[in-house]
């Protein structure tokens, strides 16, 4: 038996069929139930609750449900047994609310359950249908029921502004998981080459310094010399003094190989062997220097015996921010499931772990410089004149549109109620709107280049890679997503 709820379907068990091998939950979810709910008179006793709570998990996990648990309270009798008046709510293996146990008073727990996410993780998880067409016992019927009241638009869950950054607050066991898995997976790279020499291009930024972190740590996990990791620093037409002498201080505290190639002479004669006006700063003058940086880090691996080590990351994977065949290419990208603020916040939990001072001060102003490219000149006062920022937009808002188009397939409007949601105060509606569409322009015309970008390893539940999570036509039309973007003004 159903209850349908508007468009939500609900399904009840009672106290203890939560307990047994094969829950009616299980069957209730499979038949099209969103939510359980549980009437429950479960007493209390020690360690009771702790295994309860993660049955309740447990349960919304498999089921890819919202779990509604309600248990007796004060006023029941205590004979033999007690209990504490515990509530619960949980959503796909997150409890999203509870209770303050052993009240006297009556409580109200309340909480927003996503059934958008749920419909989209049973649609995309086949494990969950192929098990409902195997297991489902024939027809379950529904009862209409009416809802008391219409609740509105208000939200009461909080909408985790940088959704790739866990809201728990546990920063050594995300970053130190994050980098394990990067770890390993270069490791085991090199082990499949036999190399071990790397050739990373390190530009006072925080993607490259990101890579040189993980590639020092796996050099070190590996057993080899750090010196075997080339770290190549090209200053062209845009460096400053600041990214510059960032990126030397970092490799000095480091101990890793340096080497220095300046790319304004070669990409000046490449100006004049295409006819290119070096005063014409258009893409032809940015993409030319990408592709010469490129071109003399291949050519250093091939010395030697190494391979190049990709920087770019999943943000700027998702908006084209890379020349194609320049930065956009590498023998293996190691942040390519890493968005940027994940990589920001990596880079900060590194300078807390930082082993030297020197090596602390540069990553701390790496952090605090502009994100650039450095592709335009300097400003006469030598600062950074082309922020990305700038130009793309802000990263935390595209990295939110990233998370919640990838993770949950949602629809424009959607990304951007949530969005309202979580940076009110810090965005107004137009300049969300304005992002939005920007990140949904870019995220469409760029896929080919993700169609060809090199191995890289999955870090979270979202990846770009198109032998992987994301298998998308070069030719999609994002006409659909832009006119409901349009209609949201």
């Amino acid at each position: 038996l159903l209850c349908q709820v508007g468009d939500v379907k609900v399904g009840i068990e009672i106290c203890e069929d939560m307990w047994t091998p094969i829950p009616p939950s299980s069957h209730l979810a499979m038949a099209g139930a969103h939510v359980i709910a549980n009437l429950s008179a479960s007493d209390s006793v020690v360690g009771k609750y702790q295994y309860l709570t993660g049955l309740i998990a447990q349960q919304s996990a498999r089921t890819i449900s919202g779990y509604v648990y309600a248990s007796a309270g004060y006023g029941e009798s205590t004979t033999d047994l007690v209990f504490d008046g515990k509530t619960i709510i949980a959503e796909n293996g997150n409890i999203l609310a509870r209770n303050e146990r052993w009240k006297r008073e009556s409580q109200m727990v309340i909480a927003d359950i996503d059934i958008e996410a749920i419909e989209h993780d049973r649609m995309v998880k086949n494990s969950f249908a192929d098990c409902a067409q195997r297991e489902l016992p024939g027809d379950y019927r529904i009862v209409s029921v009416d809802r008391r009241k219409d609740t509105g638009n208000e939200m009461i869950r909080k909408i985790n502004p940088t959704p790739f950054i866990p809201m728990s607050g546990d920063m050594d066991g995300t970053c130190s998981e994050v980098i394990n898995i990067q770890c390993a997976a270069l490791a085991r790279r090199l082990d499949a080459t036999r190399c071990r020499n790397i050739v990373v291009g390190i530009s006072g930024g925080l993607d490259s310094t990101l890579a040189l972190m993980v590639a020092c740590r796996t050099f070190d996990m590996m057993g080899f010399d750090r010196k075997g990791i080339h770290g190549i620093t090209m200053p062209g037409f845009g460096t400053t003094g600041r990214t510059h002498s960032n990126a030397v201080d970092l490799m000095e505290s480091l101990g890793v190989s340096i080497r220095e190639i300046s790319i304004v002479p070669a990409v000046t004669q490449h100006f004049a062997d295409i006819g290119h006006d070096a005063e014409v700063h258009d893409v032809t003058y940015e993409n030319s220097q990408a592709r010469q940086r490129t071109y003399l880090l291949m050519d250093i691996a091939n010395q030697v015996n190494g391979m190049v080590l990709g920087t770019g990351d999943m943000s700027e994977l998702a908006l084209g921010w890379a020349t194609y065949n320049g930065d956009h290419m590498s023998m293996y990208g190691v942040n390519a499931g890493v968005p940027k603020t994940l990589v920001k916040y990596l880079v900060n939990w590194f300078a807390l772990c930082a082993t030297s001072e020197k090596e602390r001060h540069a990553l701390l102003d790496i952090i605090d410089t502009p994100i650039s490219p450095e592709l335009i000149p300097a400003d006469s006062d030598g600062n950074i004149a082309q922020k990305t920022e700038d130009l793309v937009g802000p990263y935390e808002l595209h990295d939110f549109f990233l998370y919640h188009f990838l993770r949950f397939g949602r629809r424009p409007r959607s990304v951007f109620r949530l969005a309202c949601e979580a940076f009110g105060g810090r965005y107004d509606r137009q300049t969300i709107i304005d992002w939005l569409r920007t990140f949904v322009r870019r995220f469409f015309n760029q896929q080919f280049k993700r169609s060809c970008m090199p191995d890289g390893p999955k870090i979270g539940s979202v990846a770009l890679s198109p032998r992987g999570d994301w298998r998308m036509p070069s030719d999609a039309v994002s006409a659909l997503w832009l006119r409901e973007i349009d209609e949201l003004n």
